[in-house]
């Protein structure tokens, strides 16, 4: 086994690597960037080593500096994590001339299943199911129309070095196959230097489901059964879980199999993962394979009881596997959901800057640790309170996964745990997800890649959602003031016979965006710990706080079921977060209340003659100039965060009268670009 590893990665990833390195009594080295250099997996390691400026192409993805650390510190064996340099053959090659230990697969098989065209052709020789397509290299956006003429719309484009979202399109006629073409071209040249484009048959209605694949070196290969990666926003994986809610055994089974051919046909020793599409008739094919850990590895870790960080060392330390595929179990249910820097009400758009608070819920799994019998909860993340989220990276603040003992047990834990998680100073998709976690369709499993697109055709707001308990949020509201009521009636120094009366009687007031406003009449009196509120016209629920309410997670009971509840008190309104729904509530008295309906409400400005930035980053274009007439859709600029390009377009037919930002400057969130006659 070996004494010491280096990783070369940072945030949530290094961190985790960090925990079952530690528990297996092997001493680690973390690398990081200018930007990184107060980071939690900095902080984690035994060592650090400082590897170049920021930007990811001038440290994290320099294999010469991250080689460099791992001698000087005398580490025998470099753990990728996932991204960076975690699926190039060249690096893995270097690492191994140098005399170093890989921990992931042979650079060999890396090269064979990097390249999308040629793993395709290796996995029709394996006898793997592939999809009708083309799969050599497409010269030209004209060309590309035949050939997506030929397959029959729709049809993906796909650069053949793309990931993560990027290099990919679906195409539904002959415009979108040349602008995707084009599209795709250009990002995977930019990104990956690499600007082969393949096309295939998109299948309508897919799930996309993956199998985990471990082998050894000596000749071992077992799959430890499938995750369900189904909901994505623009081919991104939001919500995974294990097992699937759709497959069944024999297909399960069969996917296995081809998965583990594969693996064998490549010699691959490490974990992996074999990503299919699936038809909605259960038929599946091999779409990819990512050949290194996986973001969501965790909801297999919870159902299968294994440690795949663990095994991957093992196997680089040419140890066999010490078990079979019969040996493999699937024991109950696993959700994660992926935290991000990204604001849901500005079309997901990344948020950067200060974590002023970060209180994840309480958590009983950790990784590298046995999964309790009971299920719980489990907290993956390379961030700490006060801490910064740099623009440089990926948007990712967090893993949130929880085990239960079935699904339906699962998605409730998960939705408590999303209510409890809090994070201020920067957007989150946490009311997003918990949006999604509320879906009566996903709840059923009846769901595919198009879900959110579907769903959620124009964005997401929180009008959307609507709360499966109406009176619930109103409640709590009500509840909360006479908690803080009765607190400042106890403050000293008020005068005799005018002190404060926490009374019985309120009106909740809610105020909609364009100012519609809506009253309901409430009373709250105390019986013991206990809140009986009732609701003029409605119902009386009865409502407990286990904690002095000075927290933003609250927790209670509510008519005697337990809650977790986001509340916080800003100014005179009480903004309440639960179950992805969110009101901002005013409780007054009657007076106050029938006086406050007088006063003239606010319109928000109008934003429609100039055009903000719409999140910090890099302005990389400006499409536009002073006194040109641009229609409605056309392109105006667009900006880089956090590894994505952003495109702002017209949302009017508009004349520019002035351009305020030029090319190369950093923006702030709503800084002017550009202004509209």
């Amino acid at each position: 086994m070996f004494k010491k590893i280096l990783i070369a990665n940072r945030g949530e990833i290094a961190c985790r690597v960090i925990k079952t390195a530690r528990r297996m009594g092997v001493k680690t080295v973390a690398v990081y960037s200018e930007a990184d250099k107060d980071a939690r997996h900095v902080e984690l390691a035994d060592e650090a080593v400082l590897i170049g400026p920021a930007p990811s192409r001038e440290s994290y993805l320099v294999a010469d500096r991250i080689i460099a650390a791992a001698k000087q510190t005398g580490a025998e064996a470099i753990h990728p994590g996932y991204g960076f340099l975690s699926e190039n053959a060249e690096f893995s090659k270097r690492v191994e001339d140098e005399g170093l230990v890989f921990i992931g697969p042979k650079h060999a098989s890396i090269a064979a299943m990097g390249d999308k065209i040629a793993s395709k052709e290796l996995a029709a020789k394996a006898k793997v199911s592939t999809i009708p397509g083309w799969n050599k290299p497409i010269e030209s956006a004209e060309r590309a129309v035949e050939i997506a003429r030929d397959i029959g719309y729709p049809v993906m484009i796909k650069a053949s070095a793309g990931g993560g979202g990027k290099g990919l399109r679906v195409a539904w006629n002959d415009k979108e196959a040349f602008d995707g073409f084009t599209s795709c071209r250009n990002e995977a040249r930019n990104s990956f230097g690499d600007d082969r484009v393949f096309i295939e048959k998109f299948v309508e209605e897919p799930r996309h489901i993956e199998i985990q694949v471990l082998g050894d070196g000596h000749g071992n290969v077992v799959y430890l059964w499938e995750r369900e990666c189904s909901i994505q926003r623009r081919h991104q994986k939001v919500i995974e879980e294990a097992p699937s809610p759709f497959i069944n055994d024999k297909t399960r089974k069969a996917m296995g199999e081809q998965a583990v051919a594969l693996a064998k046909a490549v010699d691959y020793q490490s974990a992996g993962t074999v990503e299919f599409v699936v038809g909605k008739d259960q038929s599946f094919y091999f779409l990819e394979m990512n050949t290194r850990l996986q973001v969501e590895h965790p909801v297999t870790e919870c159902i299968t009881g294994l440690d795949l960080v663990e095994q991957m060392i093992r196997v680089a330390a040419g140890e066999k596997l010490a078990f079979g595929q019969k040996d493999v179990k699937r024991n109950g249910w696993a959700i994660e959901c992926r935290i991000n820097a990204e604001d849901p009400f500005r079309n997901f758009l990344p948020s950067t800057g200060r974590l002023v608070k970060y209180r994840p819920p309480s958590a009983n799994m950790e990784a590298s640790q046995p999964v309790p019998e009971s299920g719980g909860v489990r907290v993956d993340t390379g961030v700490y309170e006060g801490g910064e989220i740099p623009m440089y990276y990926d948007s990712m603040i967090a893993k949130l996964i929880v085990h239960g003992r079935d699904r339906n047990e699962a998605i409730a834990r998960m939705r408590e745990a999303l209510n409890a998680f809090v994070i201020r100073g920067i957007s989150s998709n946490i009311p997003f997800q918990a949006a999604l976690l509320a879906h009566p369709l996903f709840v059923a499993g009846k769901f595919n890649t198009g879900f959110i697109a579907e769903q959620y055709p124009k964005g997401f707001s929180i009008a959307m959602v609507r709360h499966e308990q109406p009176e619930f949020l109103l409640t709590i509201a009500a509840a909360a003031h006479r908690v803080f009521r009765e607190r400042a009636a106890t403050i000293g120094g008020q005068r005799r016979g005018h002190e404060l009366q926490p009374g019985h009687d309120y009106v909740v007031v809610l105020r909609d965006a364009e100012g519609q406003r809506e009253q309901t009449p409430v009373t709250v009196r105390r019986e013991g710990d206990d809140l009986l509120v009732a609701v003029r016209g409605g119902s009386q629920h009865v409502v407990s706080f286990g904690d002095s309410l000075r927290d933003i997670a609250v927790r209670g009971r509510y008519d005697g079921q337990p809650f977790s509840v986001q509340l916080e008190r800003t100014g005179l309104d009480y903004r309440i977060a639960h179950n992805g729904s969110g009101v901002s509530a005013r409780v007054l008295s009657p007076r106050v209340a029938e006086l406050e309906a007088l006063m003239p409400f606010k319109a928000p400005p109008d934003l429609s003659k100039v055009l903000l930035s719409p999140m910090p980053g890099l302005l990389v274009d400006v499409a536009v100039q002073p006194g040109q007439t641009v229609r409605a859709g056309e392109k105006l600029a667009a900006i880089e965060a956090m590894k994505m390009e952003n495109i702002l377009f017209a949302s009017q037919d508009c004349v520019v009268s002035e351009v305020a930002a030029k090319k190369g400057d950093s923006l702030a969130v709503d800084q002017v670009i550009m202004r509209f006659q």
